[in-house]
């Protein structure tokens, strides 16, 4: 498992430039933000995520410490980690979350053997579902 039980997945490209943990905020923000992790969902513990990752605990708690800064989720004690409730405002995406996004289906896409038009052709689609 490589994210929430009922939720989207978490990947890490350890090939990409963007540090994983980045890339771990980047996605659980952007899942946060468009309402796919709900408020008050609970997301892994850090060393069952890093575990999944096969990352170091510190990177998955670095990521986790920089989400719970922008008042993303919130840990308690005996309750774990969950997503707090969206901060006023929060509707516009984070252009670097949305760079590590991207940069992550255009890796996906080409090892899947897609070109540039065929991409654009899935995301067009994607949008235009969703």
């Amino acid at each position: 498992m490589t994210g929430p039980a009922r939720g989207p997945a978490v990947r890490v490209d350890t090939t990409s430039p963007v540090p994983p943990y980045e890339q771990i905020r980047a996605q659980l923000a952007a899942l946060i933000t468009t309402g796919r992790l709900a408020e008050g969902e609970r997301l892994p513990p850090v060393r069952q995520l890093a575990a999944d990752l096969g990352l170091a605990a510190g990177t998955v708690a670095r990521a986790y410490r920089a989400l719970e800064a922008a008042s993303l989720i919130h840990t308690r004690r005996g309750a774990g980690t969950r997503v707090a409730p969206l901060p006023a405002g929060t509707a516009a995406p984070d252009p670097g979350q949305l760079a590590v996004l991207a940069a992550q289906f255009v890796a996906d896409a080409r090892s899947l053997g897609a070109d540039d038009a065929a991409a654009l052709r899935a995301v067009r689609e994607a949008l235009d579902h969703a």
